[in-house]
Formats: C-alpha cells, sequence, structure tokens
C-alpha cells in the first residue's frame, strides 16, 4: 500500500511565506512526476508544480516565481516553497504523485490528505 502524508501548511499574511511537504511511503519503484494541486472553494483542483524524475519542473502561470518545487528521489518526497503568498494562493493544497509499485505494473495516481493553506491578514 502506498501513502502520502503532508505536511505544513496553516495561516499566513499576505507576503509572507510558508513550506510544505510530502513523503511516499510503501511499495514504490517509481513516482513520476510528483507535485502539488490545489483547490479553492467553489473551485477545480488545479496543479500547481510539478517535477519529473529527471527535475523538469512545471508550474501554473499564476505561481511562477513565487513558489518553487524540490523533490528527493531517493526519499520520495517533495516540497513546495511558497513565497509572496496572496489572498488568492488560498486553498487546500494536495500532493500528487504518479507511480508505479513494480517495473512493469502501470501508473496509477496518489493524493495525499490534502493541506490548508489560508492568506489572509
Amino acid at each position: 500500500q502506498v501513502q502520502l502524508v503532508e505536511s505544513g501548511g496553516g495561516l499566513v499574511q499576505p507576503g509572507g511565506s510558508l513550506r510544505l511537504s510530502c513523503a511516499a511511503s510503501g511499495t514504490i519503484f517509481s513516482i513520476n512526476p510528483m507535485g502539488w494541486y490545489r483547490q479553492a472553494p467553489g473551485k477545480e483542483r488545479e496543479l500547481v508544480a510539478a517535477q519529473t524524475i529527471t527535475g523538469s519542473t512545471n508550474y501554473a502561470d499564476s505561481v511562477k516565481g513565487r513558489f518553487t518545487i524540490s523533490r528527493d528521489n531517493a526519499e520520495n518526497t517533495v516540497h513546495l516553497q511558497m513565497g509572496s503568498l496572496k489572498p488568492e494562493d488560498t486553498a487546500v493544497y494536495y500532493c500528487y504523485a504518479a507511480l508505479k509499485i513494480g517495473r512493469f505494473s502501470r501508473v496509477n495516481d496518489y493524493w495525499g490528505q490534502g493541506a490548508q493553506v489560508t492568506v489572509s491578514s
């Protein structure tokens, strides 16, 4: 069984910073990509940032220059450093992993439980 466990998040003032972390555990052969989505009230879940196993990154336009994703392939962890936070960044942030449990297994999507990020003064 695979689990994604998130940590971090919370309440921060506009302009502040937060760091989210996610660790995948269980039977894991590879994760490609690994990243973060978010869902604000009344809105669809959207990609925030993702990183491939080779290090390529993809960011939502709304967070470019403010957020930085990083991952440790050996530890199966991914982090999201968020800076210059805005009220519109308020959402539940979900860790995401496209994961194989074996060399010849299919890729399945796994999600964390979600971490609330609230940007408010």
